[in-house]
């Protein structure tokens, strides 16, 4: 019996470590502390949360191109909702020296313009001219960025069994801005809608202003406007009185219409 005592004291002392290894082995975490929190706690990765915000904070919100001015870049952003600006914001204007107070008294007043326009063809500030003009260029770009995405939308909603002629009534209406005109006094820039092959809406979206043009201005656009619908194309009559304005007009309607043609 005394030999067998050691063989005893090795199984006993066996068991004790097997159990105590066990017992080990149930009290350590399923994970490391560390990593739990880094799984359980943390915020979903970025590119989940992004789309759902990106949609969200840019719906009917539309940035225009930068427009470089004398006195500095001019950059508009607009939101529009049912087809109508609702909001116009300068992200950037003219800075330093006498800039400062230009820009803090023109721009609101260019705002306000836009929304109450509904598009660019909105008058010059006084003593703001070079930011009045690079702020229409600029919501221009931005109405025109508006337009597309609206068009885009409007053709991918339009399937081949919205009905027989559907997706071409879609197709079939533009809004075309043509190049700018430069004039003797001016720039002229027209844009206009075209509906079934024809011009259903002409705009000019830049013209002469200052002293005398102003009144020239006035009185020739809304007659070259109504020829230029009545005719359907750019071969227009001049408006009397207005040669170089209806010259210019005539020149950026073409480049609009050719467009549509491309």
């Amino acid at each position: 019996m005394r030999k067998s005592h050691p063989v005893r004291r090795a199984v006993l002392a066996g068991a004790a470590t097997v159990s105590g290894i066990v017992l080990l082995l149930s009290l350590k975490p399923a994970s490391d502390p560390g990593s739990a929190s880094a799984a359980g706690g943390a915020a979903p990765p970025v590119a989940a949360q992004s789309p759902q915000g990106g949609r969200g904070a840019g719906a009917g919100t539309v940035t225009g191109d930068a427009a470089r001015t004398q006195y500095g870049p001019v950059q508009v952003r607009v939101t529009v909702s049912g087809g109508k600006i609702t909001r116009a914001e300068a992200v950037q204007a003219p800075e330093g020296g006498q800039s400062d107070r230009v820009t803090a008294d023109a721009v609101p007043k260019l705002n306000q313009a836009a929304v109450a326009a509904g598009n660019a063809d909105i008058d010059a500030v006084s003593g703001a001219t070079y930011t009045s003009a690079g702020y229409a260029k600029s919501l221009q770009s931005a109405l025109d960025k508006a337009a597309a995405a609206a068009g885009s939308a409007g053709r991918e909603s339009s399937g081949p069994g919205d009905g027989a002629g559907g997706g071409d009534a879609g197709q079939g209406t533009q809004v075309l801005t043509g190049d700018a005109a430069q004039t003797q006094y001016g720039t002229v820039q027209v844009r206009v809608t075209v509906s079934g092959g024809r011009i259903t809406d002409a705009e000019a979206l830049q013209a002469p202003r200052g002293g005398r043009s102003d009144q020239v201005t006035a009185d020739a656009v809304p007659k070259l406007n109504r020829a230029a619908v009545a005719a359907g194309n750019a071969d227009i009559d001049a408006v009397s009185g207005a040669t170089y304005t209806s010259a210019g007009y005539t020149q950026s309607l073409q480049s609009a219409l050719d467009r549509a043609g491309g």
